[in-house]
């Protein structure tokens, strides 16, 4: 975070400071000192241990999430679920997410690391264990109640920025996707092999019991917090849910340019990624095995990009210029995919498509915690991680709706024309708003 303010800087001195131009109200540069910069702030002392420490959760987590991600379908078509009702289950589940992001963001803040890392955990463990004593349709709504809070991700998230100085936290920010990304290849095949072997509801208790090892690395290992300073008294004062602290951090303009940018350029993402097995065999006829070599193929490609690429590019480019062509890129890449009819041609426009795609998520989510003070930091991620749950909770019906209606152009035709509105607006109407 940037501790001086100047009046009038352009986009990609996106290293400089917070503010708006000189036509800006002076409520507005009230609001900016509320929420200070921390630009001088370095890499702390916790910081090779809380990575290799939030790497480990991370993996943990992921394992057991894809664990229980694999086998709820088997356990909910099992039960009696219609795909309508299964429909239901993840819009319950998404906005359990979008509810809970901001207020786990601010209980984070208040309370430190170690408690919203176990709160966390904990609730994993929690949806886990109802669905593995679930028999009903009726249970499998009640196990995606506690998951309002299933936010590890988010907690360390928290914990990297607390750790780390400006010039690091993208790249450290990213290689967490990387042991998520390992989660992913490793939780699917072993919940198979509990679920074909044992049970499903035997695959949701390893899952569960996974998480309560987590938890207990976490009180081992995690201090109580992991900020510099604590927070001031004031900021305690609403509670967790002070929904108008919450919302403050809005007021910041750079902060809700970041979160409209994400939802914006986030929607055909969305939208693609819910159509995309049904797209993968109807338009290139392909069969399930190839489609889950694809699917690793993408994996891959985002563990790479989020793994060495970003520290790379972040130590050449400053995050504002890796924006801008990152959206540029992404726009066009969208107008070729409407065009796209052969399969060579589609996983060769993957790569620049899945690539750009990991570095706006990270650049973005490390920029907007440069935007605020040190004691905001979780909820202002927590905010930044409602958007994706905002768009899961209605993509797939939209992407179903628009790619029968239209067919397969539409995915490249809707990203082209809203990530391209995105790139132009930043380009142009909002160049001198700063983004950190």
């Amino acid at each position: 975070m940037e501790s001086e303010v100047e009046d009038d800087v352009d986009l990609s001195d996106i290293e400089k400071a917070t503010d708006m131009p000189t036509s800006a109200t002076s409520s507005s540069h009230s609001d900016e000192k509320d929420h200070p910069s921390q630009d001088n702030i370095e890499n702390s002392p916790l910081y090779k241990k809380m990575t290799i420490i939030m790497h480990v959760l991370i993996f943990l987590y992921s394992s057991s999430f894809w664990i229980q991600t694999n086998t709820f379908p088997f356990l909910s078509k099992k039960l009696g679920a219609s795909p309508v009702m299964f429909g239901y289950l993840e819009t319950v589940f998404s906005i359990g997410l979008l509810v809970g992001g901001p207020l786990f963001g601010r209980f984070g803040d208040l309370f430190g690391a170690r408690a919203a890392m176990t709160m966390a955990m904990a609730s994993s463990a929690t949806t886990y264990f109802i669905l593995s004593v679930t028999n009903s349709i009726p249970m499998l709504f009640l196990s995606r109640v506690p998951s309002v809070f299933m936010h590890a991700f988010h907690a360390a998230q928290m914990v990297m920025t607390d750790v780390t100085g400006a010039s690091d936290r993208a790249d450290a920010l990213g290689k967490l996707g990387v042991s998520y990304g390992l989660g992913i290849v490793i939780g699917p095949l072993f919940g198979g092999y509990l679920t074909t072997n044992y049970s499903e509801q035997f695959a949701c208790v390893v899952g569960g019991v996974i998480c309560l090892v987590a938890i207990a690395i976490v009180w081992i290992f995690v201090p109580k917090s992991t900020k510099h300073k604590k927070p001031p008294k004031s900021k305690k004062d609403g509670g967790v849910f002070d929904v108008k602290a919450i919302f403050s951090l809005l007021k910041i303009p750079a902060v809700a340019i970041i979160i409209v940018l994400k939802t914006v350029t986030g929607i055909p993402v969305g939208v693609w990624h819910s159509m995309f097995t049904l797209v993968n065999v109807e338009k290139f006829g392909i069969d399930a095995q190839t489609n889950g070599y694809i699917m690793s193929y993408v994996g891959v490609v985002t563990i790479i990009i989020q793994g060495f690429g970003i520290k790379i590019l972040t130590k050449r480019y400053n995050d504002g210029i890796l924006l801008k062509v990152s959206l540029v890129v992404k726009t066009f890449c969208y107008l070729a995919l409407a065009f796209t009819d052969t399969l060579p041609l589609y996983l060769a426009l993957i790569v620049p498509m899945v690539a750009t795609g990991a570095i706006l998520n990270v650049i973005t989510n490390s920029a907007i915690t440069k935007l605020v003070s040190e004691s905001d930091t979780g909820t202002v991620l927590g905010l930044n991680m409602a958007s994706n749950s905002v768009i899961r909770t209605f993509s797939p019906t939209m992407g179903g709706y628009l790619y029968s209606w239209i067919g397969f152009p539409v995915f490249g035709m809707l990203g082209f024309i809203m990530t391209g509105f995105t790139s132009v607006s930043l380009l142009t109407v909002f160049s001198n708003i700063k983004l950190s």
